[in-house]
């Protein structure tokens, strides 16, 4: 019997078998020789124990295998306990985000950038009427953001995809997912990339910097949640639904601290791109990521879109070493079981996006919840679902409808999600048809989805309630046309499609008829599609296409004016002072605080890359447990003011302040200014029952100090105005975190009254050394400039 050494001497040989790719895919094919390499040594620490797929994924891009784990720890200690410090192999930033990720990257002094990354101009283009007008305008409005992203992609050596050439998500999927790939992007729904076997992590843009710099990257080791997929799609279902009901299972803080996983003989009968819409709103049930194990659809779709190569060196991964795939005999911590062939279509909201009802009762609960009757609009595309095959199951509904007569009776808005996905639905006469049939073709980028939609049909600040069917992912408050009013129910492009002909939530398209202009009866017939274009894709426009792996070019200078309201060159934060935090609590916010309540998006994104003018959007959205209003806090003496305008004046003041909140504070888009502003304005804690996980990172990106209740019932015994005082902040620093996760806070009311109660906090090392520094940027530029 051989030994675990001489296992790995044996090992280490055979991966000579993983075929070398040529020049151009280089960057683009994960290091499956290196993360073979490390995943031998992970098994030769932990005894050979079983791995899940995401551990195989995630442990292979450990920085150190054998600092990170123990063969006296087991894995399932491991997971939901201990951080990993990981080395992930690629960074994407949308130019939202981005701004503020290069900003925080050139206060490093770093002349580019240690692993491959790339821009995409997806989040700055507004919807309205269609992608030539709407794209011109935003050339012109977002001019300045635009140039200093190609400028730091050309000095840096990053990828920029400039706008109109597609929306970030569908882009990555397209060029750079590939299974075992471990990828960090700014934005929440990163995660779908692993529709095509992926570990691809939302974060905020000072997680990206570390990537970005070559620092190891922290993540508390997450447990994993196995779904296990029987049966086959048919009909009207469609891979939406199978994550709109498994949110309804959930809820929005289910997956709050797993990776998902799928497994089950039902993972083959779907599709890469159907895959990718399950992973990508993952995010909404609070799931660190999302992934599938590798499969002839991965393969497929790699081929599609010209990375053969990948295919090959992926199936040795596969066939020789069984790198893509769960070991037999790894274990969940969770499994959840759905039946393909029995799931019926989902369509879930309003508000939330947990709230999930089968659409054989939708029209019941509708009159039951008194939602409205009649549909304004119909959406569909974006990140989640523009595809071919959505789109070509789409098409074939529209054409039903058209062969019978009927015309959409709401406004029906289109977003394809890439270049290469509009030029080929042009060329197969789809656009035609869309247009023919009444529908706006907006631009390849993020629109409605994340609030950059001009609305015409009913005012912003309408006080009547409308409701809208999108094929989305989100669908919290105000987040599509800034109206708090519109109500947005998630489905399937399918469903939404069918509504548009009846207008009617008490339509269901399954079982029900519309009647035609001529009297008679028309049924939609399930739709039907194609899974890839069975002549090919099709390249679409060069202008829309950056040129692949750009050299770094130190003589590009970046200018960032003095007096521009877009762009602003970043101060530091103060370092600790070494003293126990004193503060004042600002605010003590009610119910669901979102990162589009902390930071909201819309119109508010134009400041994306100037702080100072983001942060006066900070907790607009919040509503004040003690008065019931939104956007409303309140001063020592009384006097009110909006949140953020109190905020500045304490900043003024020199009084450092604490918000109180409720569950999951901070879920939502990987929003990095949700804890930027908050620490700029002069916050330095943040008290709640439960924070969503990306949120809780970014607050200790930034030197804010994130804590949770031991008791959730001491969230009622705080008022708005009562001095909040740490009194073993320093012991804990001093311990480097170890000191029983729990940090004692004292009270003190108005009054002079006063009493203690036990916070938890989950700060590791590393992210004490952040705290100390003032933030994460502060402490990885001090490391750089130190090893120079």
């Amino acid at each position: 019997m051989l030994s675990a050494r001489g296992a790995l001497r044996r090992n280490l040989a055979s991966f000579s078998k993983i075929p070398n790719v040529s020049k151009d895919f280089q960057t683009r094919m994960p290091p499956y020789t290196k993360l073979l390499t490390n995943l031998t040594k992970v098994k030769e620490i932990t005894g050979n124990t079983p791995l899940t797929l995401a551990e195989k994924i995630l442990y292979s891009h450990l920085t150190n295998p054998e600092e990170s784990l123990s063969s006296s720890v087991p894995l399932s200690d491991v997971r939901g306990k201990q951080y990993l410090k990981l080395s992930p192999d690629r960074v994407a930033m949308q130019d939202a985000s981005a701004q503020m990720a290069m900003l925080q990257f050139m206060t490093t002094g770093l002349a580019q950038t240690e692993v491959p990354a790339s821009f995409h101009c997806d989040h700055l283009i507004v919807g309205k009427d269609g992608e030539a007008p709407d794209l011109k305008q935003s050339l012109v409005t977002n001019k300045e953001v635009f140039d200093f992203l190609e400028s730091c992609g050309e000095k840096y050596g990053i990828t920029f995809w400039g706008p109109g050439s597609g929306i970030i998500h569908q882009i990555v999927l397209e060029n750079y997912s590939a299974p075992g790939l471990m990828m960090l992007g700014t934005d929440s729904h990163t995660p779908n990339a692993g529709g095509l076997g992926a570990i691809a992590i939302g974060v905020g843009g000072a997680d990206a910097v570390d990537a970005l710099t070559g620092t190891p990257w922290e993540l508390k080791a997450p447990k994993v949640m196995g779904v296990r997929l029987t049966g086959k799609l048919s009909g009207w279902s469609a891979p939406k639904d199978v994550i709109t009901k498994i949110a309804g299972e959930l809820t929005v803080r289910g997956g709050t601290g797993y990776i998902i996983e799928y497994f089950g003989e039902g993972v083959e009968t779907l599709s890469c791109t159907g895959m990718a819409t399950i992973c990508n709103m993952g995010a909404e049930v609070g799931a660190t990521t999302s992934t599938f194990p590798y499969q002839e659809a991965h393969r497929r779709y790699l081929k599609a879109t010209g990375r053969k190569q990948i295919a090959d060196a992926a199936d040795v991964a596969l066939g020789e070493y069984g790198f893509l795939k769960p070991d037999e005999g790894a274990e969940y911590d969770k499994v959840l079981e759905i039946n393909l062939s029995e799931l019926e279509p989902h369509i879930n909201g309003p508000y939330t996006p947990d709230l999930s009802t089968p659409i054989s009762k939708y029209a019941e609960t509708s009159k039951k919840e008194n939602w409205p009757q009649n549909i304004s609009v119909g959406l569909i595309g974006s990140c989640t679902n523009s595809s071919y095959q959505d789109m070509s199951r789409v098409i074939d509904l529209v054409n039903q409808a058209s062969a019978a007569g009927l015309k959409p009776k709401i406004p029906f808005f289109v977003t394809p999600g890439s270049e290469q996905i509009r030029a080929t639905l042009e060329r197969d006469g789809i656009i035609k048809k869309f247009k023919d049939n009444g529908a706006i073709v907006l631009g390849n980028a993020c629109g409605p989805c994340i609030g950059q939609w001009d609305r015409q049909d009913i005012p912003k600040k309408s006080q009547e309630i409308n409701s809208i069917f999108t094929s989305f992912n989100r669908n919290f408050r105000a987040r599509n046309d800034g109206n708090r009013n519109t109500m947005n129910f998630l489905t399937s492009p399918e469903i939404v499609t069918s509504m548009i002909y009846s207008g009617s939530a008490q339509f269901n398209p399954l079982t029900d008829s519309i009647k035609t202009d001529k009297g008679e009866l028309f049924k939609f017939s399930p739709p039907r599609g194609e899974e890839l274009p069975s002549k090919g894709f099709e390249h679409g426009r060069d202008e829309f296409y950056p040129k692949p792996d750009p050299k770094p070019d130190s003589s590009v200078e970046i200018k960032v004016s003095p007096t521009s309201d877009r762009l602003q060159l970043l101060e530091p934060f103060k370092a600790w002072d070494g003293k126990e935090l004193k503060t004042n609590v600002l605010l003590k916010v009610e119910g669901k605080c979102t990162t589009d309540h902390i930071s909201a998006a819309g119109v508010w994104l134009k400041y994306k890359g100037h702080l100072e003018n983001i942060s006066y959007n900070t907790l607009i959205g919040a509503q004040n447990k003690e008065t019931g209003e939104v956007n409303k806090a309140y001063d020592l003496d009384g006097k009110g003011f909006d949140i953020p305008g109190l905020m500045m004046k304490w900043k003024n003041e020199n009084r450092p302040w604490t918000v109180v909140a409720e569950d999951n504070y901070g879920e939502g888009s990987a929003r990095e200014h949700a804890a930027l502003s908050p620490r700029f304005l002069g916050g330095r804690i943040i008290l709640v029952k439960s924070f969503a996980r990306i949120h809780e990172t970014n607050l200790k990106k930034q030197g804010m100090l994130p804590l949770t209740f031991a008791n959730e019932a001491d969230y009622d015994k705080i008022s708005a105005g009562d001095v909040l005082e740490t009194v073993n902040l320093a012991d804990m620093i001093a311990r480097n975190g170890d000191n029983g996760g729990e940090i004692d806070v004292k009270i003190i009311k108005p009054d002079g009254n006063s009493f203690t109660i036990k916070a938890k906090h989950t700060m590791s090392k590393d992210q004490i050394d952040f705290f100390k520094a003032g933030s994460a940027i502060n402490y990885i530029g001090q490391q750089k400039r130190e090893k120079t």
